[in-house]
């Protein structure tokens, strides 16, 4: 039987160890009934960025824990559980390593089936564990540190890829630019919080393939440009790019915000065209940043468009997210869970491919 599952999942991919309870439905969108996560961010710093080993090592220390504490807050036993499911892939191989083995382990002993789930399968489903969750078909615009593509989604595991980033993706465009102004790790949220209080239209940076003709995306010339800018700046202030005046940092990080969500906002409006959908979602990390959120939903009102995203606790990478996406495969049918424990990880794995 599908209806009432409960089915415990695991998040490892990279720097956040998330854990999460969803139980499944006869008809409708499965319940979320705890997660619980815990970020690397501060472990990080001190590095300008993830450490592989660094990240695999702590999933091992916080993942049982994590687990007990969502046990506890769904009032469930471990024996309850129905089906454990785990990010398989992409991400960093020993991370991944980690999250696999534990849910092959826990299945094992408990005798229960296990399901490896794509984790940008869990950024794309993760707008259905909000309080309005969308329908399908829909475009989806997928944007994160190391993925920024539009798919077509016709239902659970029907995905065609309409665009894909060709270098760098809007994440990597944030951090990159944050790291050349000296913000630091990590420095996506640090850029746009500078945004703030900066002017957009200061300096005039390229918002490459804007106009190319087709949905695809390209942002490594963008970060270019950022550091070209801030190096004249900082030469002609006589100092260095981190020392410019606080409303020069303002104004550049301003301006590369909106070169990104730009770019961002007009190829989503694109691929709703040429598809003829009338809803959107969007999903990934960056999907947390309010100017995207802003300029978005500005832009659908007036087309008339629907747009979903994650709850902001829920835009970056979570357990909840894997365990909704492994219960919706198996509510609609699109996979089976099976007691089979080779846990065999995929660092590379294409979506549409599934």
């Amino acid at each position: 039987m599908l209806e009432n599952m409960l089915v415990l999942g695991f998040e490892s991919s990279c720097d956040e160890t998330g854990v999460a309870l969803v139980q499944t439905r006869a008809k409708g969108v499965p319940v979320l009934l705890a997660h619980a996560l815990y970020s690397q961010i501060e472990m990080h710093q001190a590095y300008g960025g993830v450490v592989p080993e660094l990240a695999s090592r702590d999933h091992i220390r916080r993942v049982l824990p994590l687990t007990q504490q969502v046990l506890k807050e769904s009032a469930c036993s471990l024996a309850q559980v129905d089906v454990v499911a785990f990010t398989r892939g992409p991400g960093l191989a020993g991370a991944l390593l980690v999250g696999a083995g534990v849910a092959c382990a826990m299945a094992a002993a408990l005798d229960k089936p296990v399901l490896g789930v794509h984790h940008l399968e869990g950024h794309l489903l993760s707008p259905f564990l909000s309080s309005d969750p969308p329908e399908f078909p829909f475009i989806a615009l997928l944007v994160s540190g190391g993925h920024t593509q539009l798919m077509r989604v016709d239902g659970v595991g029907r995905y065609e890829l309409l665009g894909e980033t060709i270098d760098d993706a809007a994440g990597e465009a944030f951090d990159k630019s944050a790291k050349l102004l000296g913000l630091g790790y990590p420095g996506g949220p640090a850029l746009s919080r500078l945004a703030q209080s900066g002017d957009a239209n200061a300096y005039k940076l390229p918002r490459p393939l804007l106009n190319s003709g087709n949905l695809d995306f390209s942002f490594a010339g963008l970060k270019t440009a950022v550091m070209v800018q801030a190096k004249k700046l900082a030469q002609a202030q006589g100092c260095t790019v981190e020392a410019l005046p606080a409303t020069m940092l303002a104004d550049l990080a301003a301006s590369t915000q909106a070169a990104i969500v730009e770019v961002l906002v007009k190829k989503s409006l694109a691929a709703l065209a040429q598809s003829g959908l009338k809803r959107l979602v969007v999903a990934g990390g960056v999907g947390a940043n309010r100017s995207l959120r802003d300029q978005l939903d500005a832009a659908c009102a007036r087309q008339r468009v629907r747009v979903h995203y994650p709850e902001l606790h829920l835009c970056t990478d979570n357990g909840a997210m894997i365990a909704m996406a492994a219960a919706m495969r198996l509510q609609s049918g699109a996979s089976v869970a099976a007691k089979t424990y080779a846990f065999d990880v995929k660092p590379r794995w294409a979506l549409d491919s599934l």
